[in-house]
């Protein structure tokens, strides 16, 4: 369903933030909405993420005497909310310029009760812990609204797991880096470099002071577009975390058709997150590895299959790692995690790709896989005609018993042949004219005498006069179906044309058995057709992936 778009001019907040305003848990809020008549109505955001009118929802708190107590943190964020609106990145960044010299001017954005508010708490905790409850916040409203803003705490987790252990004297770099959460949250907090990107100027500005303010050392961010204006054209790092924008054709292929970053191919304006693996790839020192978060349609796209073939060509794609749906921000659409490792030289590239599929795991649950989650394709199984890299895809396969499906589908195969004649009708020559050439009826006269019913998809007998089978296989001759056939060859019952033989109850019975007889031998023909199907294709896959081989 589509989102409703903002009714008023003021502020909105999602119903994590009410409950903070009010002291109280979401689902109190949950239950506010449901409980009184008058609780205000949402005023944009989607079904399962509406926002509300933020001086609509404070006078409804008013009204009702709840959150009267607000602590000073919530009364921050409510003020910010009131002075910037919807751009809220702009009023944490400024809120943390402060935190960061609270003896200092303050930003001129800033309202004098948020000022009073900042200098407050820092006060009473420490410039660290302040910014870091701003940040929360902030992931949480931009998460809550639904949108892709930020990365998610369980896509940082998951990178954070697959990452490992990090060196204390590593270079670790994100090309988008946001609020600088992802970079700032891989490997241990103090002795790693730190180096990151990002397109926007407020949210790269509350990254280096996060950053500053939490006692890290040797963290540099910078603004800018990565793609169009890489600043970190010599840098060449041990690892590369990112979760870079998605669906973006605007990337600026026309001006960088001739880049040396696209050393695995040109990526087509459609696969912009194809730009940015490579962007990130160019970045990696030998020996240094790549955790890109990705969608999954990247992993199979028709455009990108050149790209992807040479990163398993060359031994530099790893891993890829299906994470549980749930996981991303503000969709529950599975999205993976890609591994890619630079090789110091042409021996020390990789010879399989790991495939690990969590899908079917809760999102917060354990990302460690178990054995059936787990497969390790060879580089020549991969590149086929569609190079799909969809890690379920291959762990599926893999862990398929060959062996027995294919016995099993041999003596399905034998019991069906020996009893796929069986039902066909005992017929004899009539010699006689076409039975619809003697006397018969129309449906449609059928139906007004209340003998015949419509039913999905076909006529049935209404009266004990009529039998169903008898009917049904009569539509089906050829003259009927003729009639009901349009000339784009759509086939729909043509009620007043169809035609049945007139016959006594007894005289239709015989011929509805034959005609029920014909229905089932064509369901087991049917049936045996797909077994036939089913049972060659799992031959040829089994002899080509070694899992099936000749008798002797």
């Amino acid at each position: 369903m589509a989102d409703t778009p903002a009714t008023s001019g003021t502020p909105l907040v999602t119903g994590s933030e009410i409950a903070r305003l009010a002291g109280v848990t979401r689902a109190a809020v949950s239950n506010w909405r449901r409980r009184y008549d008058d609780f205000p109505a949402p005023a944009g955001g989607g079904v399962n993420s509406p926002l509300f009118d933020l001086a609509e929802v404070k006078a409804w708190l008013d009204k009702q005497r709840k959150g009267r107590d607000l602590s000073e943190e919530v009364q921050l964020w409510q003020a910010l909310r009131s002075a910037y609106g919807d751009e809220m990145i702009a009023a944490v960044a400024d809120a943390a310029q402060l935190v960061a010299g609270p003896e200092k001017k303050a930003p001129a954005a800033l309202p004098e009760d948020a000022v009073r508010l900042v200098r407050g708490l820092v006060e009473s905790s420490s410039a660290g812990d302040v910014v870091n409850a701003l940040a929360e916040r902030f992931t949480d409203s931009v998460r809550r609204a639904g949108s892709d803003q930020v990365t998610s705490p369980r896509i940082v987790r998951a990178v954070r797991h697959f990452a490992g252990e990090v060196e204390v004297d590593a270079t670790l770099f994100d090309p988008a880096c946001g609020t600088g959460t992802l970079l700032l949250a891989v490997g241990p907090q103090s002795g790693p470099r730190r180096c990151g990107q990002e397109a926007d100027a407020r949210s790269a500005r509350f990254a280096q002071l996060r950053a500053d303010l939490s006692g890290r050392t040797r963290v540099d961010i910078v603004t800018g577009d990565s793609l169009r204006d890489d600043r970190w054209a010599d840098l060449k790092a041990d690892l590369v975390v990112c979760d870079p924008p998605v669906g973006d054709t605007d990337w600026g292929r026309e001006e960088l058709l001739l880049d040396s970053r696209w050393e695995l191919g040109t990526p087509s304006r459609a696969e912009g997150e194809l730009a940015w693996l490579q962007h990130a790839y160019a970045h990696t020192a030998p020996g240094g590895r790549v955790l890109m978060v990705m969608p999954a349609s990247v992993a199979y796209r028709k455009a990108g299959r050149r790209i992807r073939a040479e990163l398993v060509r060359r031994g530099i794609l790893t891993q890829i790692t299906a994470l549980p749906p749930g996981v991303a921000a503000s969709h529950v659409l599975p999205v993976h995690i890609w591994h890619l490792r630079r090789p110091h030289s042409l021996g020390d590239a990789g010879t399989s790709v790991r495939m690990v599929d969590l899908t079917t795991n809760d999102p917060d649950g354990s990302l460690d896989p178990r054995l059936d989650q787990v497969a390790d394709v060879s580089l020549i199984e991969l590149l086929d005609d569609l190079v799909d890299l969809t890690p379920g895809r291959h762990v599926e396969g893999s862990h398929r018993d060959y062996a027995a499906e294919y016995q099993a589908l041999q003596r399905e195969l034998t019991e069906q042949v020996r009893l796929l004649a069986e039902p066909l009708p005992m017929l004899r020559a009539a010699g006689g004219p076409s039975t619809l050439d003697g006397a018969s009826v129309s449906v449609a006269d059928l139906a007004r005498a209340g003998l015949v019913e419509y039913g999905d998809p076909e006529p049935v007998s209404a009266s004990d006069q009529l039998d169903t089978d008898f009917l049904q296989g009569f539509l089906r001759s050829a003259a009927n179906t003729r009639r009901s056939t349009s000339a784009s060859g759509t086939f729909r019952l043509d009620g007043k044309g169809a035609r049945v033989p007139q016959m006594d109850i007894a005289e239709q019975r015989r011929y509805g058995a034959a005609f029920r007889a014909l229905q089932e031998f064509e369901e087991r023909a049917r049936r045996l057709a797909e077994l036939s199907r089913e049972a060659a294709a799992l031959a040829r896959d089994g002899l080509c992936n070694g899992a099936l081989a000749p008798d002797d």
